[in-house]
């Protein structure tokens, strides 16, 4: 198979911790300049259309999630078919899985689209979206929800660049796509006076720009990753392949943020300063998570080449790779953002009550999210090894169980019987609790899973469990 020696890397010969750090490196830039770029709409409707559209604006990201994950799940299955192809030196499968993405990314985008523009007001109003927030919180996200197809190909699009080790220039096309996105925010809200329209229109812009390089990179590539427009159709193998992992993937995604949007219902009871703080704290926990989330990639990325190369000596030394790495980082860029929480704070709102209230979540969410990060990319490994259905069912019992639980239980006697500020710490101590529980159980599965792979390593590679 033709490779580009300039973007794509071949993960299964030579040393891995350098080239794990050199495939998530870019992905760490490229993700932290997307939160930034996603902090500028926060920081500029904070700043200029006051708090209540803060709120408005920070109160839809669980929502959304709850609706478009099923699909963006999908990009997953992408990743993982294109990445074990490719270590497999299979140039027709790659192409086929490929075009088949691009078909689902467009026309996917399009109907759930459509779901998330009539279902947005009611389910927040389910989520009882306070009323001088409800009504800007619902034209965000219609707005958000019109952009969906070019959202879709993107995602897709940069799953395919990751899977051949391509994540050099997903940063270079995010930086001039945010670049786009400030500009057009501080035009629309501070001069046309648009509001939360004023960020939600340039954050559709701006992806649209990052979808179109993408595609003129697709397009113009040699190799097996060629995107030929002509040829987007869905190859019914290749379809059912993608829906076994990333299904999976994306419901796990819907349901953790099910659970975000039970917690969220529970921050609403304490009033829009409390929103508004959560929606800062949670923003600035983002820039922890992506940071950790370029290991989950590529532990997913790594172990499926070397599966698809028969490589499996390797996948062990992937996970000691990629986990000590993500502690590290975790630990690191956690613990500090606490630390010099509230000038960072200051950033999104100047109220001392929002700063205060804050603060409460950074203290418990923020400085042990390592947890988390050990936990996502243990299911990286595992779907890496083509697993999806399990970690998905240990990600709902072990995340979303032990919240929920935690919210009608601790918290609810917390907040019948304590002062506000102790309810409110409650609700975030179920995070790191229920990070270290899953965790754990993800690692006793993977043990298996791989004690199995070697048992079995004459066997063809690509069943799924």
């Amino acid at each position: 198979m033709k490779r580009s020696s300039r973007y794509e890397m071949d993960m299964c010969q030579g040393p891995i911790l350098s080239k794990v750090l050199v495939f998530s490196v870019p992905l760490m830039l490229t993700s932290v300049l997307q939160l930034l770029f996603n902090a500028a709409d926060i920081v500029v409707v904070g700043r200029f259309a006051g708090p209540t559209a803060l709120a408005a604006v920070g109160s839809t990201g669980a929502l959304i999630n709850l609706i478009v994950n099923v699909l963006m799940g999908m990009s997953i299955g992408t990743s993982v078919l294109v990445a074990r192809y490719y270590g497999a030196d299979s140039p027709q499968d790659v192409s086929e899985t490929v075009h088949t993405s691009i078909a689902i990314s467009f026309f996917g985008g399009i109907a759930f689209g459509v779901a998330g523009i009539f279902l947005c007001r009611p389910l927040l109003a389910l989520m009882g979206t306070p009323d001088d927030v409800i009504d800007q919180a619902a034209l965000y996200m219609r707005i958000y929800f019109m952009g969906l197809p070019v959202i879709a190909v993107y995602n897709f699009g940069s799953a395919v660049l990751r899977a051949v080790g391509d994540t050099k220039r997903p940063m270079y096309f995010l930086t001039l796509a945010g670049v786009v996105n400030v500009l057009f925010n501080l035009l629309c809200v501070i001069v046309l006076k648009m509001g939360v329209a004023g960020v939600a229109v340039p954050t559709v812009l701006s992806q649209a720009v990052a979808a179109s390089l993408v595609i003129w990179c697709l397009r113009r590539s040699d190799t097996s990753i060629h995107l030929d427009l002509r040829k987007v159709r869905v190859h019914v193998g290749k379809l059912r392949e993608i829906v076994k992992i990333g299904l999976p993937a994306g419901i796990q995604g819907s349901v953790f943020s099910l659970s975000n949007v039970v917690i969220q219902s529970s921050v609403n009871s304490f009033g829009s300063t409390v929103m508004a703080a959560n929606s800062s704290a949670a923003n600035l926990e983002g820039f922890v998570y992506v940071i950790m989330n370029a290991f989950y990639q590529a532990a997913l990325t790594f172990t499926s080449q070397n599966l698809g190369a028969r490589q499996y000596a390797r996948i062990r030394r992937i996970l000691f790779s990629c986990v000590g790495l993500v502690s590290v980082f975790g630990l690191f860029f956690g613990i500090g953002g606490y630390t010099f929480g509230e000038t960072l704070l200051t950033i999104y709102s100047t109220d001392p009550s929002v700063i205060h209230w804050g603060m409460i979540r950074l203290s418990l969410v923020c400085a042990p999210y390592f947890l988390c990060g050990i936990m996502d990319t243990m299911v990286g490994m595992m779907r890496g090894l083509g697993y999806s259905i399990a970690p998905m069912f240990v990600s709902m019992v072990g995340v979303v169980g032990v919240r929920l639980g935690w919210i009608f239980t601790v918290f609810a006697a917390a907040a019948a019987t304590q002062p506000a500020e102790s309810a409110l710490a409650s609700l975030y101590w179920s995070y790191p609790v229920s990070w270290g529980v899953t965790a754990a159980v993800h690692l006793g599965c993977f043990i298996y899973a791989y004690h199995k792979l070697m048992k079995n390593r004459n066997t063809q590679p690509m069943a799924a469990g």
